[in-house]
């Protein structure tokens, strides 16, 4: 790409990544936290974020946080819990007013900064030891009203259950938030516990963007992060998705009047694959844009079809398509979203489809360069896959994608899964 690209480095147990530039008004902070998704742990990881942004040490009241980040010139904080391949991933963002638009601060705000974000994950608000009790109580309900929408969000719920069916024996099948029957056996005791091993298990990625340099933001970082001793851990490859057994049909009945068809498929490509490109191109012919297979054949041309996509998980090496449908169009649907997939396996691809797909592609990552946020999550995807690519190489790749190339992907597809939720009414 033109311009600066992220710097790296190490401070401890923390792996830096710094963008020098001037291009952006503000100081952009993320602190990448994973673990490996599991059963045990899913829960008490998901709750940890929630409970740290209540206060920290010096600054205990929530109120009285909230009251800093107005000092810092309208500084915003957030977070967010999600997961990648088999990781459970938690991201802290802190975006903060460069130095030179600040004039009579008073202080660095980029080491005022540092300082609070490294405040917020590494020296929390506690009472006698532990995490107070208020605030662990207030975010279990915080947490377990999260979980409970999903199910009032039928596109969302009928995405995780077909996950859960067809990743049932897998770590991958678990929602980034947890579970709602762990939540009354957490404590202010026990998740004060596994916050200790968690500073010292999880994988820490630090990207800083802004008027500032590798050099100048690995002399902050000791002052501000009170971490464990150690060196950065590293993350493992997520389990490889065997080829299914046959396909697995699970209808679920509710009280609907649309009916949601999910469909999981393994794909078998990851991130750092040099199939990745083509896999891209794949997901983008099959369903990602509004000219593709799925959008134009299920929906537009056999109106059979409220919506109709597809989305492609890199890290996993799996593919799922979304649709809602009339309740009595199951069997028409599912006819002719296979046509789709048996078209792509055969080669029944346009140049106009080809040469669409990798436009929208590469203007995508063409726009990434518009926002430090989107360049750190690029960034990160491949710290996490272990293979790093500038967006201008991946736009070279993708430019670079035959007809040959999306076919071989398509060899590798295998549907694996067909999840249908359905009203309760009997046929």
């Amino acid at each position: 790409m033109t311009g600066p690209w992220f710097e790296r480095g190490q401070s401890g147990r923390i792996r830096l990544h710094v963008m020098p530039t001037r291009r952006f008004k503000t100081y952009q902070f993320a602190l990448y936290a994973g673990v490996p998704l599991s059963e045990e742990d899913v829960t008490r990881t998901a709750l940890l974020p929630f409970v740290l942004r209540r206060g920290t040490a010096s600054l205990p009241e929530t109120r009285a946080f909230r009251e800093r980040l107005d000092d810092l010139y309208g500084a915003g904080f957030g977070f967010d819990v999600m997961k990648r391949g088999d990781s459970q991933i938690v991201v802290f963002q802190l975006e903060v007013l460069q130095d030179r638009f600040a004039h009579g601060a008073g202080e660095s705000l980029l080491e005022a900064g540092m300082r609070l974000l490294g405040e917020v994950v590494t020296q929390p608000a506690l009472a006698d030891g532990v995490f107070r009790s208020h605030y662990v109580e207030t975010e279990k309900t915080t947490v377990r009203k999260r979980l409970e929408a999903i199910v009032n969000d039928k596109i969302r719920y009928a995405a995780e259950r077909c996950i859960q069916e067809m990743c049932a024996g897998e770590a991958y099948r678990l929602n980034a938030l947890g579970k709602i029957e762990d939540l009354p056996h957490l404590t202010p005791e026990t998740l004060h516990a596994w916050y200790t091993e968690w500073l010292e298990r999880a994988s820490f990625d630090l990207y800083v963007t802004g008027d500032t340099s590798l050099e100048e933001v690995a002399a902050l970082v000791p002052g501000a992060f009170r971490m464990p001793d150690g060196e950065p851990t590293v993350y493992s490859a997520p389990s490889a998705c065997g080829s299914p057994d046959g396909v697995k049909t699970v209808v679920e009945r509710m009280d609907v009047t649309q009916g949601k068809l999910n469909m999981g498929l393994r794909i078998g490509v990851r991130h750092a694959d040099d199939d990745y490109p083509a896999a891209l191109v794949y997901n983008g012919i099959l369903g990602a844009y509004p000219h593709s297979k799925l959008f134009l054949n299920v929906r537009e041309r056999a109106s059979l079809a409220y919506y109709a996509a597809s989305r492609y998980d890199g890290h996993k090496g799996i593919l799922t398509i979304q649709s809602g449908i009339d309740i009595a169009n199951f069997d028409r649907a599912s006819a002719i979203i296979r046509e789709q997939l048996d078209a792509m396996a055969r080669g029944d691809i346009s140049d106009l489809e080809l040469e669409q797909t990798r436009a929208m592609i590469t203007g995508q990552l063409r726009e990434l360069t518009d926002s430090a946020q989107e360049m750190i999550g690029f960034h990160f995807n491949g710290v996490l896959s272990g293979r790093a690519r500038e967006p201008e190489e991946l736009i070279r790749e993708v430019e670079a994608v035959t007809r040959e190339d999306v076919v071989r992907v398509a060899g590798r597809v295998k549907l694996d899964t067909i999840y249908f939720l359905r009203d309760g009414k009997e046929e």
